[in-house]
């Protein structure tokens, strides 16, 4: 086992004096096709903190490793802030290598926070197809491959789909129920309105959700986009040019 203790944070901004916490992460490599793939073992969060600048948070998380599972596992830890309005944003992270540990000793890692990057959990096959007359853009979600070592049957996975344009977000739309096995198959298409020409330029983002019990967890996201990653870009720009013929490809899933 590794226990792990979150003590405290200190220097972080304090405009707006809002609440912080600390995410903790446990990563794991996958070997496979998809660069830099990971599977998210568990999460974990620190209670919420009223402190603007220095929290002090005390928690204590236990996560269960083999030893052959250290060489290819991660700590994550992330403070995020939290506003009113119950929104919240990554001030920063930090990352720990646990095959650099040493088993049975006890370690202080006192490290500064860094911009924090996106982790690779999955692949979405996502199909786009261009309106115009119409003034639409379909969205076909298609298959989805997620590497979650809670992968079962018993529990469900829906996708949420929000179209962006101007900073404009439209109604969201949601897929069926499926079960949450390593291959998810949906197979859906869902409509969204475009005002004008000009709002070709937009965004789409994809979550995939489980949903256990009364308990919703993020997968993973997908974000397409004429001005994205250069595989986004390319699949935007390619519906473009193809006027009312759908067009699908592969898009990593991040957390």
């Amino acid at each position: 086992q590794l226990l792990l203790t979150g003590m405290e944070a200190w220097g972080l901004p304090s405009r707006g004096c809002a609440e912080s916490a600390m995410r903790v992460r446990l990563l794991r490599q996958v070997p496979s096709h998809i660069p830099a793939l990971q599977c998210m073992v568990q999460e974990r969060q620190s209670q919420v903190v009223k402190n603007c600048s220095r929290p002090a948070f005390g928690d204590q998380f236990v996560f269960s490793l083999q030893d052959a599972e250290l060489e290819k596992s991660t700590l994550k830890l992330e403070v995020q802030r939290f506003d009113k309005y119950s929104r919240n944003a990554v001030l920063g992270e930090v990352r720990v290598t646990l095959r650099d540990l040493k088993a049975s000793q006890s370690l202080i890692l006192c490290e500064e926070l860094q911009k924090t990057t996106k982790d690779t959990v999955g692949e979405v096959l996502v199909s786009l197809k261009c309106l115009p007359i119409s003034q639409r853009i379909e969205v076909g979600l298609l298959k989805a491959i997620t590497t979650s070592p809670r992968s079962t049957a018993e529990n469900n996975v829906y996708a949420r789909i929000d179209v962006s344009c101007r900073c404009h977000r439209k109604k969201h739309q949601k897929s069926r129920p499926r079960a949450h096995t390593a291959l998810i198959v949906f197979n859906e298409t869902f409509l969204f309105h475009m005002p004008e020409p000009l709002a070709w330029d937009c965004s789409v983002l994809i979550s995939i959700y489980e949903v256990d019990s009364d308990f919703k967890h993020l997968i993973g996201q997908a974000t397409l986009r004429k001005r994205g990653a250069s595989k986004a870009a390319d699949h935007w720009n390619l519906m473009i040019k193809s006027i009312q013929q759908p067009i699908a490809k592969w898009h990593p899933l991040l957390i």
